[in-house]
C-alpha cells in the first residue's frame, strides 16, 4: 500500500491499557510507518505505549479520556495545535468523548476526519443518540464488523457509502502456535498454579473482570456441570479488574459457594495471550451484551484452539457452530452447562479437528495486514475525494 508522500496519520484514543480498539490503534500505526509515512497517537497513556514507540509511533499525551466539556475543548486545541505542527493529514478518532475534540480539531484544521465504530453503543435518549452520533460525523465511519455496520446505518441513517466494514485483524506473527515455546506455556502454568493432567479439558475465559463478560454465568455453568459428577475440567479466568475489585471479589465468593475452589481460578492480567490459548483446550466468550467484533473469540480460533461464544453480535460472523466451536444463548447457565459437557465429551481429538479447521479459516479472514490493508485504503479513498 503506498501512502501520499508526508503522509502524517494522527489516531486519537483514551488510553492505550488493554482492549481491542487499543491493539488495533497500535497495529495501523505500525503499518502506516511501515508504509513510509508518520503516525501519531493521542492518548492519556497506558502499557501499550511502549510498543507504539518501539513500533515506530510517536505518543502525544493528553487527557482526550476525560469528558469534561472543559478539558474536552482544551483538547479540541492541543489536537489543534499539534495537526498543524506535525502537518497531519488524517485524524482518525477511536472513541466518542476524544472524538469530539477530534472532530473540532479537523474542522478548525480543514484536515480529514475518519471514525471508528468500535462498539454498539445504545441509545436511550435522543441526547445520547447525539452523543454517539459524533463517530458519523467525519469523511468515511469505519464499522470493525457487517454486524456494526447494520447497526450504524440503522441507528444514524447514515448514507451507506460513508460506511465501509473493516473487521478488526489478528497479529498472525504474534499468534501463531509455531512460536510459542514450551517454556512460555510452563511460565505461565507455573504463574497460574496450572500444571498440566491429561484428566482435566482446560477453558480459558479471556476478558477484562466486568459483569458485561458473563463470568458470573459460566461459574453457574460448572457448578451444573459439577452436580452431575463432572470434575474433569479446568477454568482459567484471565483478565485484569481494573479497580473494579468489588466484582473481583463478588466472583471469588460466588466460586467459593459454588464449591468450585478448584475447578475455577482467577489469574489476573496476562501478557502472553498466545501461551495463554496454547495451555487451554478451549476459549470461552461469555459475554451478555453484543460484543461488535469480539476479538477473544478470534485469537483462540487462530491459535489452533475452538471457541464457546455467546450467539451475540460479531460472535456469529466469526464462530461457526459444529465446526470451529459453539454459539450459546447469552447468560443462560443451563445452556453454558450443556456447551461444556459438549466439548468434554468431544475429546482431545474432535477438539484438535476443531482448532485446525477454526485456524484456516481465522487465518484467511482476520489477519492484521489485511485489516491495516483495508485501513489504509480507506484513508486513501478519504483523501482522494478531499482532493
Amino acid at each position: 500500500m503506498t501512502l501520499p508522500p508526508d503522509f502524517t496519520l494522527l489516531q486519537v484514543v483514551p488510553e492505550l491499557d488493554t482492549g481491542g480498539a487499543e491493539q488495533t490503534t497500535i497495529d495501523v500505526a505500525q503499518a502506516v510507518v511501515r508504509a513510509g509515512g508518520k503516525a501519531l497517537v493521542a492518548t492519556r497513556g497506558g502499557r501499550m505505549a511502549a510498543r507504539l514507540e518501539s513500533d515506530g509511533g510517536r505518543l502525544a499525551q493528553m487527557p482526550v479520556q476525560s469528558k469534561n466539556p472543559l478539558v474536552m475543548l482544551g483538547n479540541a486545541a492541543r489536537l489543534a495545535d499539534l495537526i498543524r505542527r506535525e502537518k497531519v493529514s488524517l485524524v482518525h478518532a477511536r472513541s466518542r468523548a476524544p472524538a469530539f475534540s477530534a472532530l473540532w480539531a479537523a474542522q478548525a484544521t480543514d484536515t480529514p476526519f475518519v471514525a471508528t465504530y468500535h462498539g454498539v453503543y445504545n441509545a436511550k435518549s435522543g441526547l445520547k443518540r447525539w452523543y454517539n452520533a459524533v463517530m458519523t460525523r467525519g469523511d468515511l465511519v469505519i464499522a470493525n464488523s457487517d454486524f456494526t455496520r447494520d447497526h450504524v446505518l440503522k441507528e444514524h441513517g447514515l448514507d451507506p457509502a460513508r460506511i465501509v466494514s473493516i473487521p478488526r485483524g489478528v497479529d498472525l506473527a504474534r499468534f501463531n502456535p509455531g512460536w510459542v515455546t514450551p517454556e512460555r506455556i510452563q511460565a505461565l502454568r507455573a504463574a497460574w498454579d496450572a500444571p498440566e493432567r491429561r484428566d482435566l479439558t482446560t477453558f480459558v475465559l479471556a476478558a477484562r473482570l466486568t459483569r458485561i463478560k458473563g463470568h458470573a454465568t459460566v461459574i453457574e455453568a460448572a457448578q451444573k456441570l459439577k452436580a452431575q459428577g463432572r470434575t474433569d475440567f479446568r477454568i482459567l479466568f484471565a483478565g485484569d479488574d481494573q479497580g473494579r475489585t468489588d466484582y473481583r471479589q463478588e466472583l471469588l465468593a460466588q466460586i467459593s459457594q459454588a464449591g468450585l475452589s478448584e475447578e475455577i481460578r482467577l489469574v489476573g492480567h496476562c501478557d502472553d495471550m498466545p501461551a495463554a490459548y496454547m495451555l487451554a483446550d478451549v476459549a470461552l466468550l461469555s459475554s451478555i451484551v453484543p460484543e461488535s467484533f469480539g476479538r477473544t473469540a478470534v485469537e483462540p480460533q487462530v491459535m489452533g484452539r475452538p471457541v464457546i461464544a455467546s450467539r451475540l453480535g460479531g460472535m456469529t460472523e466469526t464462530v461457526l457452530p459444529g465446526e470451529t466451536g459453539w454459539l450459546v444463548p447469552p447468560g443462560d447457565a443451563e445452556a453454558w452447562a450443556a456447551a461444556l459437557k459438549r466439548a468434554l465429551e468431544a475429546g482431545p481429538a474432535r477438539l484438535a479437528a476443531m482448532g485446525q479447521i477454526a485456524a484456516n479459516r481465522a487465518r484467511q479472514l482476520y489477519s492484521v495486514d489485511a485489516m491495516c490493508a483495508a485501513t489504509l485504503e480507506a484513508y486513501e479513498r478519504v483523501l482522494e475525494a478531499r482532493r
